[in-house]
């Protein structure tokens, strides 16, 4: 199951999200946004977990957690508008 996280600090690392989330079970891929020339974090990523049971209960004990002093939006990522899913 794919999981959205917003509201990522700047300075918060795909290591950090990843070892965060393995609390829950395993972490297939982890991948926050950034901007394409600057490379600055555009506050969300996505995070692949293989079991729908661990990513519900990631879902339900990290949103609204706070990391790097802001709380974490956790949801099942949704498709992209206008088609085409989601890309990395």
């Amino acid at each position: 199951m794919d999981l959205f996280v917003g509201n990522l600090a700047p300075q918060t690392s795909e290591d950090e999200l990843s070892a965060l989330f393995k609390t829950f079970g395993e972490v297939r891929s982890v991948q926050i946004k950034r901007d394409l020339f600057s490379g600055v974090s555009k506050g969300f990523g996505f995070i692949e977990m293989p079991g729908r049971q661990h990513s519900l209960n990631a879902m339900a004990g990290l949103n609204g957690k706070d990391l790097n002093g802001q709380p974490l939006t956790v949801n099942e990522s949704q498709p992209r508008q206008g088609g085409g899913g989601r890309r990395r």
